[in-house]
């Protein structure tokens, strides 16, 4: 019984934290995006796209605890840094995959970073860019060129 009673304090704990408690297996790489071999990933709408880093990234960083965001208006190039992310294990740079002009910031990240790990494609998303040049999203991998260079580079530690 004791354990049944911890379990639940700890659940009760990382959701008052907004940390996920679900098991995770494998990374997920969602189908509609783009990636880039830097980790990141891109979902194009128009002349504008959504950035963030992938669920295998935030896995291999682990429990994301800052993410450093740009100012709205700036440039940004494809390759370019323009923030990092903080986990218990390391800092990492955040490339931008398009070039452009950020015209938003996930607010939400300032006081809850852990978005990025609970969920890396929807509600933690870092920025969105007005498109300098959408032909650039076409040099990007898709879902399954990202998953066999995953497994690649997996492979090689």
């Amino acid at each position: 019984m004791a354990a049944r009673s911890s379990s639940l304090w700890a659940s009760r704990v990382a959701s008052y934290l907004r940390v996920s408690t679900f098991p995770r297996s494998f990374s997920s790489v969602l189908k509609e995006l783009k990636y880039a071999d830097s980790h990141e990933w891109v979902k194009v709408e128009g002349n504008s796209a959504t950035v963030g880093i992938t669920d295998h990234a935030q896995e291999h960083l682990g429990d994301v605890v800052y993410v450093e965001l740009p100012e709205v208006g700036i440039k940004v190039t494809k390759g370019g840094t323009f923030g990092a992310v903080e986990s218990v294990k390391a800092t990492s740079d955040v490339y931008s995959p398009v070039s452009g002009k950020v015209v938003e910031v996930n607010e939400k990240l300032g006081d809850s970073p852990g978005l990025v790990n609970g969920s890396p494609f929807d509600n933690g998303w870092i920025i969105k860019v007005e498109l300098a040049d959408k032909d650039e999203v076409n040099s990007l991998m898709d879902s399954d060129q990202y998953e066999k260079f995953c497994e690649e580079e997996d492979a090689k530690h």
